[in-house]
């Protein structure tokens, strides 16, 4: 008898442990659903890095946002569409600087030590200038076909918010992630102005802002929207063809500019090789550091007079 109530109530506790592990997964999973839905919404409005990696430095990352600079600097990754965090971008720039300290240090002389980190700062910058007009150029060459995508939605009889969503579940990055961003904040209350505004602020181009003014002032006044994207599609395919003649016929003249820095950073390395030990006699006298850095000041001013000269606005 002893025995059948033990086999009872091993049956009993074996059971109800198999129910609480099944309503404990459905608890997980919902719970994970739940989670992964409000992160997917917060990373549409840009409340959160999107990406699901695990962060580094994050410490350093609620610091620096507090910053002015760390402001500024998010701001600016967030127009890049980089996966990095301003906590992650600062301390890999430390490091870069680092490097080149030491490198300059070593392999020239340890008056270059911290030209070399303030170049390496430079090149940090310039790599951000470079990823974002890099993103913004891929934008706007998907403008007409965003363009025409509204207005064959809106001429389907789909109202401008319902159009911009499909655009972006349509579209490709980062085109469809703006739009992704823009229907979001639709959806959690913003206006259409202020949404369409801010995406124009994080790819700064002339086409997009026409194609905003244009959805803005149609959204506010009432306007034919479908005739005014048509003719806007048109305008902007024209614009995209200029813009790679153009792209094309610079090319020589960019890589001028780069090519004009390389060669006095080229020459001091040979003249290191000639002769062992020139750069430090040279940079040993006040006067050779002098002329070492408004050497460096003339390219650095070459490079920017080049880029200025060679930009034509389309």
């Amino acid at each position: 008898m002893e025995l059948h109530q033990l086999i009872t109530l091993t049956t009993g506790i074996t059971l109800l442990t198999c129910v609480l592990a099944v309503v404990g997964l459905h608890s997980y999973a919902t719970g994970k659903a739940q989670r992964q839905a409000l992160v997917d919404r917060l990373s549409a409005t840009g409340q959160i890095p999107v990406g699901g990696r695990r962060r580094h430095f994050r410490g350093i990352d609620r610091r620096l946002r507090r910053t002015k600079l760390g402001r500024k600097l998010e701001l600016r990754l967030a127009a890049t569409g980089l996966d990095i965090t301003p906590g992650e971008f600062f301390v890999y720039m430390l490091a870069t600087v680092a490097g080149l300290w030491l490198t300059g240090q070593a392999a020239l002389a340890p008056f270059f030590g911290p030209l070399a980190g303030l170049l390496g700062i430079g090149v940090a910058i310039q790599f951000l200038n470079w990823q974002r007009q890099k993103r913004i150029e891929k934008f706007i060459n998907q403008l007409p076909e965003m363009a025409r995508i509204l207005a064959n939605a809106t001429q389907a009889g789909l109202a401008l918010r319902t159009a911009i969503g499909m655009a972006a579940e349509e579209m490709e990055a980062p085109a469809g992630e703006e739009l992704g961003k823009v229907s979001a904040q639709l959806a959690v209350g913003a206006s259409m102005d202020e949404a369409l505004s801010e995406m124009a602020d994080r790819l700064p181009s002339r086409e997009l802002v026409v194609l905003v003014t244009t959805l803005v002032l149609s959204n506010r006044a009432g306007g034919q929207v479908v005739s005014a994207l048509r003719n806007l599609t048109e305008t902007l395919e024209e614009r995209k063809e200029t813009r790679r003649e153009v792209r094309t016929q610079l090319s020589q003249v960019n890589m001028t500019s780069y090519a004009v820095p390389v060669l006095g950073v080229g020459s001091l390395f040979l003249m290191n090789g000639v002769k062992d030990g020139a750069l430090d006699r040279m940079t040993g006298s006040p006067f050779g550091q002098a002329a070492v850095i408004i050497a460096f000041s003339l390219y650095a001013v070459g490079f920017v007079l080049i880029r200025r000269l060679s930009r034509i606005d389309v």
